[in-house]
């Protein structure tokens, strides 16, 4: 499975204010068991996934048959031919299974150093700078065309899909379509099946050629069919815009989304490790506060090996992805592009500091001692008390996303805890109030995001 879905768990909105993954809609049937996903038979259409078993009651009952002749209405009356229809028609079925997945997924499970060990290892950068080399030309086109560096592509490439080597291997349409008639994100899904459609319409794949992660995601850096549609391009001059074969329309096109889509800042850093002082206004670290790296060196804050920052106006955030005693980065600017492609706070940081060790840099400090993260549960009541307390931390599922995370901070400057938004035993203890004894942290890393 493409790896942003199963940190994101198919989140689909892509900005830093809804780090949270938004609200379910309550499921319109029982889900039936989900049923394992079987290769498709490349240039045969799927056979047909179980049936809903009625019609969606956002869709005022109506069937999936009778949706799905209104959405081929919708997708003709926006251009779509009928000879794309047609071809599409075999591959635009129902099936339960996606829908389960959709509903059952889980949430990553790693704390920020533990999955940066994994995917941005000393092997994983260079192993990119060994496809930077091998695809120098078109690199170096995206970079002066986009602004986008190498290292920046090269980070998302291999993140999404080992450079190609895990694309997924269910029909697209057919989990679009599925996702569509169900009444979670139908109208979000219902854009993409179009999309789709237009893709096939173009002529950059067919609809049998469209196979990849179940929550319809193409290409080798995991596009939407929408982010195909409107930001693929034709880098190796064949006519067509194929994200999953052809490297340089890979390069080209993932450049031209990050800087016209995701608004890249040419030559701007995007993130760099530092060191702050025991003694840092923890308050002033967060992503929505930003500062001039002049006032960050007042503050005490340095490069890692304690050399000190430069002395000008370049605004930053100072990001603490685990808390004040786990690692610290001045986020910058272009660090939005990386939480608009995927709202995870650990993979952002994760790709971002991958980014900057393929251009580079060295590893980053590990812990001096482990970070402890209290378990799931209790992250769980933590937000239940803080949405006691007045906070909106969007859905309570033990996932600190940026409402959870602001709100801890909050009270941690109620309480006069250092803060710093990490949710702790102490505050979940002064939280509970008197007489209600906090239980030891657990090392054991939960979910977060």
């Amino acid at each position: 499975m493409p790896l942003h879905r199963l940190l994101l768990a198919a989140a689909v909105s892509l900005s830093l204010s809804s780090l949270v993954i938004a609200q379910p809609a309550p499921a319109p049937f029982r889900p039936a068991p989900a049923r394992p996903a079987v290769a498709p038979t490349p240039g045969q259409p799927p056979t047909a996934g179980p049936r809903a078993l009625r019609g969606a009651a956002c869709h005022n009952g109506l069937s999936f048959d009778r949706f799905l002749a209104d959405l081929k209405q919708q997708a003709l009356a926006e251009g779509v031919s009928q000879r794309a229809l047609a071809e599409a028609a075999p591959y635009l079925v129902y099936d339960q299974s996606i829908v389960n997945r959709d509903r059952g997924q889980r949430v990553f499970g790693q704390v920020f150093t533990e999955f940066a060990r994994n995917r941005a290892s000393d092997a994983a950068a260079k192993n990119a700078q060994a496809r930077i080399r091998m695809h120098a030309a078109a690199f170096n086109r995206a970079e002066k065309e986009y602004g986008v560096p190498p290292a920046v592509i090269a980070a998302f490439w291999g993140l999404e899909s080992s450079f190609g080597a895990e694309l997924g291997n269910l029909h697209t349409l057919r989990s679009l379509v599925s996702l569509a008639y169900d009444c979670r994100r139908s109208e979000m899904f219902s854009k993409e099946t179009i999309a789709a459609l237009k893709i096939i319409d173009r002529g950059d794949l067919t609809a049998s050629e469209m196979i990849g992660a179940w929550a319809g995601e193409l290409g080798q850096t995991q596009f939407l069919p929408t982010h195909y549609f409107t930001y693929a391009v034709d880098y190796d001059g064949d006519g067509h815009r194929n994200l999953l074969r052809s490297a340089p329309d890979v390069i080209g096109s993932t450049a031209n989304y990050i800087a016209t889509g995701l608004k890249w800042r040419r030559g701007e850093p995007w993130l760099q490790e530092v060191r702050a002082p025991a003694n840092f206004p923890w308050d002033q670290a967060d992503l929505t506060i930003k500062l001039p790296r002049a006032k960050f060196a007042q503050l005490g804050v340095t490069y890692p090996d304690g050399k000190p920052l430069p002395n000008d106006d370049l605004p930053a955030s100072l990001l603490l992805p685990m808390g004040r005693t786990g690692p610290a980065f001045l986020a910058y600017a272009n660090f939005a592009a990386y939480t608009e492609w995927n709202n995870s706070l650990i993979y952002s940081t994760t790709a971002a500091y991958l980014a900057s060790r393929i251009a580079g840099a060295p590893p980053m400090r590990q812990p001096s001692a482990p970070v402890a993260q209290l378990p799931l549960n209790e992250l769980k009541e933590l937000q239940q008390l803080l949405v006691r307390a007045g906070y909106n931390v969007g859905k309570v599922d033990g996932v600190m996303g940026q409402l959870s995370r602001t709100a801890v901070k909050a009270m941690q400057i109620k309480y006069g805890l250092p803060a710093d938004s990490w949710p702790t035993a102490e505050l979940l203890a002064r939280m509970r109030g008197p007489g209600v004894q906090a239980q030891p942290a657990s090392l054991v890393m939960p979910a977060a995001r």
